[in-house]
């Protein structure tokens, strides 16, 4: 049990500072620990209790117009993120997102001046991806993330309208564990016992958020990123 507290912390606690990854620590762990059948739906309730906390307290450095826009041309992206699961080879997929991270990462440490994308057609293109890879890979962020970070977003601004995304996307997930009978008395067990490790996480996350300078937040999300695109190449 402690061990499941600790990677929840330690998860939760990447979010509130950056707004995302804590999949990238959470969920590989978790399933050598729980098993995918337990720690998916688990990782799912932490998430949308994280994405819900931050959403209320940084409610005022959200723009709901981008957020609402890559949420719902996400829906539309899911369909394919089906047919893609069946038509192309996981792996050819993953290694080409883990490719554009890795660059896109570098690129801004390195302050190489990518175009900044058009924000009244791209938004929806981002979010149309991220809808493919969310359903197909479970990899929705790292569309999401891309476009925050192309279009330079404040530090504020990245990671409460990240939430502002993921809260009702992080809604459909534990609704359809919850149809498909994954939200076991287990489940709900464990996820008990980690709320108290969210909830210090969360307030941890906001104070260490708020004394980092821009610079700092940039590169280290800029880290994150190239981090983020190599443990999808392995």
């Amino acid at each position: 049990m402690i061990e499941i507290v600790a990677i929840f912390f330690i998860a939760i606690l990447l979010r509130s500072i950056f707004g995302f990854g804590d999949a990238l620590i959470a969920m590989p762990l978790l399933s050598l620990v729980l098993g995918i059948k337990v720690a998916a739906p688990l990782f799912a309730l932490c998430a949308l209790s994280a994405a819900f906390t931050l959403m209320v307290t940084n409610w005022h450095n959200i723009d709901f117009k981008p957020a609402l826009q890559l949420f719902f041309s996400t829906l539309f992206g899911i369909p394919l993120g089906v047919l893609l699961i069946q038509i192309m080879p996981e792996k050819f997929v993953l290694i080409g997102l883990g490719l554009f991270l890795i660059t896109l990462g570098s690129s801004q440490l390195l302050s190489i001046k990518l175009p900044k994308p058009d924000e009244t057609i791209w938004v929806y293109c981002f979010g149309f991806v991220a809808g493919i890879l969310g359903s197909a890979y479970n990899v929705n962020g790292a569309a999401i993330v891309s476009y925050a970070t192309l279009c330079q977003w404040a530090p504020e601004k990245t990671r409460a309208t990240l939430q502002g995304y993921f809260f009702p996307a992080g809604l459909m997930i534990v609704a359809s564990h919850a149809l498909s009978g994954l939200l076991t008395l287990e489940v709900l067990r464990l996820y008990i016992w980690v709320i108290p490790a969210i909830l210090i996480a969360t307030v941890l996350g906001n104070k260490i958020q708020q004394r980092m300078s821009t610079q700092r937040f940039e590169r280290l999300l800029f880290v994150l990123l190239i981090i983020l695109g190599f443990r999808l190449l392995v």
